[in-house]
């Protein structure tokens, strides 16, 4: 069962890269770009950007899947929630 946890732990992290990504192309640059322009348009004085919102957004699967998972004896959607929370962490430590 280790075994398998962790392998459903590792491609939820991977598949997160592909996941961003998409998000990034057609979200964050479509229907949303009105939150992620100042990300790439530096004309705020503030220390939060609107861009900023996209961590809840895209935090709120992860969660779900967590508390969802450890409240069925920490099945599998709990280990796929881990991978997406230690992926948002990773991104948050590597791009930011």
């Amino acid at each position: 069962m280790i075994l398998i946890n962790g392998l459903i732990f590792i491609a939820s992290f991977l598949l997160m890269e592909t996941v961003a990504w998409l998000a990034h192309k057609y979200v964050m640059h479509g229907f949303l770009w009105f939150l992620h322009d100042d990300h790439h348009y530096k004309e705020h004085y503030g220390f939060w950007e609107k861009n900023d919102f996209f961590f809840l957004i895209f935090a709120l699967p992860g969660i779900l899947l967590m508390l969802l998972g450890s409240l069925h004896g920490f099945d599998f959607r709990f280990w796929m929630g881990t991978g997406i929370a230690v992926y948002g962490m990773t991104y948050f430590f590597v791009h930011d």
